[in-house]
């Protein structure tokens, strides 16, 4: 029972939960729920904890949070954490909440769900609503936001207003959810209003093309091969490269057509960006035409595509040709790390007794690259050879916040006998 004129101990629980919270401290945030906080815990102001994780745009925090708070628990203003996150135009934290089941029905004061709430954000100058919101004249501060997927989201701030440019992403995600199918022509005109090719609209608009199945599409993406705009050939190479990624049918209808496309247009490419999404594309496919031009672009002037191209040899590598595995052992001197870890990668899948693959895989152990290192070790140990067996011992392979942790675990298994 809480003693007359002192804080009880419910109080305190409450406390330690949304300054936890309020700290971006995820792994408190576990602790404290594990032992009996509220996960609809309230600040001073009735702002539930989940709200303050998503105001943080504090991804970690909601991961905890969502599997415990009340998904669709407003704060007074009446905004749920769902509608917060559209507003504040993050697509991950949107996304997250969707698939977890928040409402998409719940709406703001203004009577707007989680569609019109989007559009209208879709539709407004996000940095004059900033400057609107703070009260200053400005200049709105800019970054660029990366988030797990390597996709990335502009931020805008000004005074202690924070928002991020992915509404129009958001609104491209939502669109199906209300039976909603936007021309092709309209969502390459909302790809092609964000120059860069890393935004978060990009993926959104073309998983939203790939999603629909339709031999249209694909005619309508194969139609713009031979525009002057280079950003209107990346978006049509990557929903090409898409609908055969990601077509989960026995029959891989487009794959064939695919590589019939990109052979000859990867040859006469002049944007890398372009270059390295014909070239995944060429790497992903099962077709044995590919491996034919692949070591060729691993030679090309773009880093990322002679990457890409050396991780598309590892079945040439598995079947030990020579002329390849000679290929990609030039690769381990290339003046990319990323190209110099692909080689490592694939390197590994030379036939065990092949002698080459694991002395040039040797040779990388003394790379100034730590990820070269550490890659060139793992591999040389899944080949059962020693020699990178000290750099090994100086990781912690229980650490799962280490990037180098499943790889460890990869080794790990592999000589326990898995």
């Amino acid at each position: 029972m809480r003693r007359a004129g002192g804080v009880g101990t419910g109080d305190r629980v409450i406390e330690s939960l949304i300054t936890a919270v309020r700290s971006g401290n995820a792994r408190l945030v576990n602790a404290l729920l594990s032992a009996g906080a509220d996960p609809d815990s309230v600040d001073e102001h009735g702002t539930p904890a989940l709200c303050l994780a998503v105001d943080a745009f504090d991804l970690p925090t909601i991961e905890v949070l969502i599997f415990f708070a009340g998904l669709d628990r407003a704060s007074p203003d009446g905004r749920t954490p769902l509608l917060r996150a559209i507003e504040l135009g993050d697509p991950v934290i949107v996304e997250r909440l969707i698939v977890h089941g928040a409402r998409l029905s719940a709406t703001d004061a203004e009577g707007r769900d989680a569609l019109a709430l989007a559009r209208y954000w879709h539709e407004k100058d996000v940095a004059a609503e900033v400057r609107r919101r703070s009260g200053r004249p400005g200049p709105v501060e800019r970054t660029i936001i990366r988030n797990w997927s390597d996709s990335t989201c502009g931020e805008l701030s000004l005074g202690h207003i924070r928002v991020r440019t992915g509404h129009t992403a958001i609104l491209t995600g939502l669109e199906p959810r209300y039976g909603i199918v936007p021309s092709f022509d309209e969502l390459l005109s909302r790809a092609m209003a964000e120059p860069d090719v890393d935004h978060e609209v990009w993926w959104a608009t073309i998983y939203a093309l790939q999603q629909r199945h339709d031999a249209a599409v694909w005619d309508a993406a194969a139609a713009l091969r031979d525009r002057s705009n280079p950003l209107e050939r990346y978006f049509a190479a990557e929903v090409l490269r898409m609908i055969v990624l990601l077509d989960e049918s026995d029959e891989a209808p487009f794959e064939g057509p695919l590589v019939d496309l990109f052979l000859p247009w990867v040859a006469g490419e002049p944007d890398p960006r372009v270059a390295r999404s014909l070239t995944a594309g060429l790497t992903d496919s099962a077709d044995p035409r590919a491996e034919v031009v692949l070591p060729e672009l691993t030679r090309h002037a773009d880093g990322k595509v002679r990457a890409r191209a050396v991780s598309g040899l590892y079945q040439a590598i598995e079947t030990g040709d020579p002329a390849v595995l000679d290929t990609v052992m030039e690769r381990t001197r290339d003046e990319e790390p990323e190209v110099r870890q692909a080689a490592c990668y694939v390197l590994a899948a030379a036939p065990a007794h092949d002698r080459k693959a694991s002395d040039s895989l040797a040779s990388c152990l003394a790379d100034t690259d730590e990820v070269v290192r550490v890659q060139a070790a793992a591999r040389l140990a899944l080949r059962d050879d020693p020699r990178g067996d000290d750099i090994l011992r100086g990781l912690d392979a229980t650490d799962e916040d280490s990037p180098y942790h499943w790889l460890l675990y990869e080794v790990s298994r592999h000589r326990q006998g898995y």
